[in-house]
């Protein structure tokens, strides 16, 4: 599944009318995980994109994320739902400490994680959970590396997932990486939609990726929720 490696942030970034639009054309060429939340205020938009776009649902995995209707999370799931014109969502993520597991048992998300979540959250989540969360969606880049935090991941079986792996480029211009990552900035228009799924079909090479790594190192940038987390965090 395209989705699984690269997906369709659904955040607004222009007029809802010109990101609806924007949103069917990705649909339609093959973007088939659609990364949503409740915060963004764009599901309503998004349910349309998706019905417009004529993709089975079954092709298609959707994300939404729980962050401001957080006491009642089964609610929320299901306005979230509604707003979509789903009949489930495959995978829900939590932005704080609520439990989810009977929203899986309602099988109104076959999947859930959590977002923004430290090691010290998720030890905190593990002690008492009885469905651990199958995924962690957290900033990443090369300014903010979460050596500690993937490897943790790893140890306790939870998937990685990543947002704002372009912030070096779009948001913390001036560091280390500049020389080295500037192709990779693009705008959000049609036009480049199928050069983003050209992603998939190259790899780094391991010396391009020790060179972005070391780089990376030489700067700290969190360009995300920056009043969360403490200002030392390097995890």
């Amino acid at each position: 599944m395209v989705g699984e490696q690269l997906s369709l942030n659904t955040e607004v970034t222009e007029a809802t009318w010109i990101w609806q639009r924007y949103s069917v054309a990705a649909i339609r060429l093959g973007y088939l995980h659609l990364d949503g939340a409740e915060i963004y205020g764009t599901e309503a938009e998004l349910g349309l994109a998706i019905r417009e776009s004529g993709e089975k649902r079954e092709e298609l995995f959707v994300t939404s994320k729980v962050g401001v209707s957080i006491a009642d999370i089964p609610r929320a799931i299901d306005t979230s739902s509604r707003k979509l014109q789903l009949s489930y969502i495959d995978l829900d993520l939590q932005e704080a400490g609520a439990s989810m597991e009977r929203v899986k048992a309602a099988g109104k998300a076959p999947s859930i994680g959590v977002s923004n979540f430290l090691q010290g959250h998720l030890e905190a989540v593990l002690e008492t959970a009885t469905i651990p969360p199958f995924i962690n969606q957290t900033e990443f880049h090369p300014y903010l590396q979460h050596d500690n935090l993937l490897q943790f991941h790893e140890h306790r079986g939870i998937t990685t997932a990543s947002y704002g792996t372009l912030a070096p480029i779009v948001r913390a211009k001036g560091g280390p990486l500049d020389g080295l990552l500037p192709h990779l900035a693009r705008n959000s228009k049609e036009s480049h939609l199928s050069s983003y799924l050209r992603a998939l079909t190259f790899q780094l090479t391991p010396r391009e990726v020790e060179e972005i790594f070391t780089a990376g190192q030489q700067k700290r940038f969190r360009a995300f929720w920056q009043k969360k987390f403490a200002a030392s965090d390097r995890s």
